[in-house]
């Protein structure tokens, strides 16, 4: 998470302290304003403040995966145990144009979050793909194969301004 005027976009100078992203992320939403929607599709509301945001791919981005409360769940925005989702393997879906893999998020952000390419990378090694297949069908996960369910990608919104992830 950076200002979008930042000149230089990286660890030293993005937003890392927790508090501040859980309170920030838990309000993350579509932009429905009629304002700036086509330069900033999500926003963020703070009291009277409005956080336009845009994003290269998606607001979500799944950044580790780990056990809470005897739970598997995947973290997003470097926050460890205190933004997560519940991981759902079956789901996951690699688009077969850019190689990007992604899992379910919540519907206040047009239910879709990007999996962190060094996560996604330590995922794929369990995908199957069928003969003729761009796209994993297939994932194995503790023991089992799990046939990939990618009906859920059609229903979600994304608004990249990143040409490579459209």
């Amino acid at each position: 998470l950076f200002l979008d005027d930042a000149k230089m976009k990286n660890f030293t100078s993005c937003f890392k302290e927790k508090d501040f992203l859980k309170f920030f992320f838990n309000r993350v939403r579509l932009n429905k304003t009629d304002r700036y929607q086509s330069d900033f599709p999500y926003i963020s509301l703070c009291g009277r403040e409005r956080n336009f945001i845009r994003c290269d791919d998606t607001p979500l981005v799944f950044t580790e995966q780990l056990q809470k409360d005897d739970t598997e769940v995947l973290s997003y925005a470097h926050s460890g145990h205190v933004l997560t989702l519940p991981y759902e393997p079956y789901k996951l879906y690699m688009d077969p144009r850019n190689g990007r893999v992604y899992h379910p998020a919540t519907p206040q952000v047009g239910g879709i979050g990007l999996v962190r390419s060094k996560l996604a990378i330590e995922l794929s090694q369990h995908f199957e793909f069928s003969t003729g297949q761009a796209s994993p069908t297939h994932f194995r996960w503790k023991g089992e194969r799990l046939k990939l369910e990618n009906d859920w990608v059609s229903e979600t919104q994304r608004f990249p301004m990143n040409e490579e992830c459209i």
